[in-house]
């Protein structure tokens, strides 16, 4: 009698991960017909077909974090919680890796990103570009479980996105920075960003300009050119704007939705604003918590990074796994941070 072959046995000859197979085996869509037909080919010549179900307790998980190859703060957050839920991660019996994509290159990002067919599910941080929706689309009709990471791509064929609601954070960034404006005075509010492609950064631009125009038509909101990514250039580009471009007795607060923020508070200080001005950024890295409790930022908003990784990896363990339910997932909040409330 033959052995039955395990579900890993069958990718492993095929070339494709344990949730191609099992979407194969229990006949569910989202599988090219390439695809269906060579794992078909591996069970026949093994000579024995698995039980469908799900795939066995004692097979380890493929999962990919894909992450863009870039020194932002943010991102350093999300590289080392990842790493110190290694632990967690071989409990559930799921071998996790993290790769890092140059996303200043869609294209090669994309054809990157298409080339980890070989995982069961890719939990990615990516720029919203047509070169990487297809790339997700790819990996779908795959079998490929993918999910996105605090910036969705929209349009895409991915399973879920995981991660707070950024038009959210940046209405309450506008609503913070209204509160404290006072109309023919200090009635000035400035939007600061990088130039980016996740959508998660352009949401909270959107979301910001929204609550101003909707709720607070007596300020002026000023958009400022695009600042350089890393803080020192934030800081020194910030700062030329200040001494030459805008009324700064006007200026009540400013905020910034990405990169840089570090740097935005930096120049805030250095052209003599701190504390009139008030200035807001996101994530809590270590230079943020210092320059929030000296008073050079005023509030951060800041989302669980531990929550969303770990309930990235907990759904597409359940994707593959077929549990019912499985996208059925608690999206974090933004936290509103202030120098009195840090843990």
């Amino acid at each position: 009698m033959a052995t039955t072959p395990t579900i890993a046995e069958i990718a492993r000859l095929a070339g494709v991960g344990t949730a191609t197979v099992d979407r194969v085996l229990n006949q569910r869509a989202g599988v090219n017909a390439e695809t269906v037909e060579r794992v078909l080919q591996v069970v026949a010549t093994l000579g024995a077909k698995p039980q469908p179900g799900r795939p066995r307790r004692g097979e380890n998980l493929r999962f990919a974090f894909v992450l863009p190859e870039e020194a932002s703060p943010f991102i350093g957050l999300i590289d080392r919680q990842i790493a110190q839920s290694a632990g967690a991660f071989r409990h559930q019996h799921i071998t996790e890796v993290t790769h890092r994509l140059d996303a200043r290159d869609p294209a090669r990002f994309a054809s990157e990103l298409a080339a980890l067919g070989d995982h069961d599910g890719i939990a990615v941080l990516a720029p919203d570009l047509p070169p990487i929706k297809l790339a997700i689309n790819e990996l779908v009709r795959a079998g490929v479980h993918v999910v996105t990471l605090f910036s969705d791509v929209a349009g895409s064929m991915r399973e879920t996105y995981i991660g707070a609601d950024n038009r959210a954070a940046g209405r309450t960034a506008g609503l913070l920075l209204a509160r404290m404006a006072r109309p023919g005075a200090r009635d000035t509010i400035l939007l600061s960003s990088q130039a980016t492609r996740l959508s998660a950064e352009i949401e909270r631009r959107v979301g910001f300009a929204q609550v101003l125009e909707e709720r607070f038509p007596q300020l002026r909101m000023v958009r400022l050119p695009d600042l350089p990514a890393d803080a020192d250039g934030a800081e020194k580009a910030l700062g030329e704007f200040l001494a030459g471009g805008i009324d700064l007795a006007c200026v009540a607060g400013i905020y910034n939705v990405g990169s840089g923020g570090a740097g935005v508070a930096k120049a805030l200080v250095r052209q003599g604003l701190t504390p009139e001005v008030a200035a807001i950024a996101h994530d809590l890295t270590d230079e943020h918590r210092t320059l929030l409790t000296a008073g050079a930022l005023s509030y951060l908003l800041h989302q669980d990074i531990h929550y969303c990784v770990l309930a990235a990896a907990r759904v597409l363990r359940a994707q593959c796994e077929n549990v019912r339910g499985a996208l059925n997932v608690a999206q974090p909040r933004f936290e509103i941070l202030t120098a009195e409330n840090l843990d």
